[in-house]
């Protein structure tokens, strides 16, 4: 199989975790009788620098004709002072709205060979977490009408009943992979559009008899993430509750380098990251970790180009060279091997 693959390295480490990945790749299609192409494009800061933009017309128009997007991470310091119009971080809004990709999933895996760096006791997360959060990425208040009157300042939230059921529909369908519990989060006693978006819930379920649906407020559930995260397997949420579920859910496994992620379309053409960011202090110093990166690579296998052996074997292999005790600096407790970035990597495709 053929498959051409966009590469977004971005700003800070974004180019050292990109290239592992890359590494990695390489190996899957030997292994597996693929080939893989790459083109690498400008985005964020780096094409601040560039070209005055944080996303060139060029850069957007690649990944559409591309079957897949890598990206590594946009942002830092350097930009923080520019107008919001000309921030890093309009480019990810950017691909994501131009890519039509509205569904976001975020893993939060606590890997057993790293449960001493899980914050929780062991008898709340015992054997284990393993937790999906699917967040709808293109709506809500992030893409609803804002602006500043005077001493005012304003963000809306708004859904239509399309946007909400697509969403969910690729929560039921995940769900039904997995163990086949969804719980819905909202904060439908105060917000019209969380009614919305709690009824089209209700009217779906009956189209999936398999999955059990619950419902949660999104402040109980920020707690109950803390209290006894074992009882969640699928959240399904909003844009803006689902960035920060999806946060306080990668800190509980205590391992955010550890975690990808994956931004889909309809037709299932995704854009792939790792969910942590740009690291500039650290940029070029062979310290940063390219695991959540690699497993990104495993998700668009999995997601975008229906390649699930394949991504199970990138998968094992990660859990190899762990097992083997090799970590990178943010992972790293005594008795451990220390290694770097491009070690890393190294490891990983040798395991492969």
């Amino acid at each position: 199989m053929k498959k051409h693959i966009a590469l977004v390295p971005g700003d800070g480490i974004g180019p050292d975790i990109v290239n592992e990945a890359v590494k990695v790749l390489e190996v899957v299609g030997k292994k597996f009788g693929h080939e893989f192409t790459t083109t690498s494009y400008l985005a964020g800061g780096a094409a601040l620098d560039a070209l005055g933009i944080p996303l060139p017309e060029d850069t957007l128009e690649g990944c559409k004709k591309s079957d897949s997007v890598l990206l590594g991470a946009v942002g830092g310091p350097k930009w923080d002072t520019l107008a919001s119009n000309l921030r890093p971080e309009k480019a990810l809004l950017g691909l994501r709205s131009g890519m039509g990709l509205f569904c976001n999933l975020r893993p939060a895996i606590l890997y057993k060979q790293l449960s001493d760096a899980c914050p929780l006791k062991d008898e709340i997360i015992g054997d284990g977490l393993d937790i999906m959060v699917v967040r709808e990425l293109t709506g809500g208040i992030y893409f609803g009408e804002r602006g500043r009157e005077g001493d005012r300042a304003y963000d809306t939230m708004a859904y239509s009943i399309p946007e909400v059921e697509r969403i969910v529909r690729k929560g039921f369908e995940i769900a039904q992979k997995r163990s086949k519990r969804l719980c819905s989060i909202d904060k439908a006693n105060i917000l019209n559009s969380s009614q919305l978006w709690r009824e089209v819930v209700e009217k779906m379920k009956g189209e999936y008899p398999d999955v059990k649906v619950s419902h949660m407020y999104v402040d109980n559930a920020a707690m109950q993430l803390v209290r006894n995260p074992r009882q969640f397997d699928v959240i399904v949420t909003s844009n803006m509750f689902g960035d920060i579920l999806s946060d306080e859910a990668s800190q509980i496994t205590g391992s955010i380098g550890m975690l990808p992620s994956a931004s889909l379309a309809a037709d299932g053409f995704g854009m792939y990251e790792p969910i942590h960011g740009s690291a500039p202090d650290i940029a070029g110093q062979n310290i940063a970790n390219p695991i959540a990166t690699v497993l990104s690579v495993a998700m668009m296998l999995r997601y975008s180009f229906s390649m699930a052996k394949e991504a199970d074997a990138i998968e094992e292999a990660v859990s190899k060279v762990l097992d083997g005790g090799y970590r990178t600096a943010d992972i790293y407790t005594d008795g451990m091997k220390k290694v770097g970035t491009s070690e890393m990597g190294t490891l990983i495709a040798q395991a492969l």
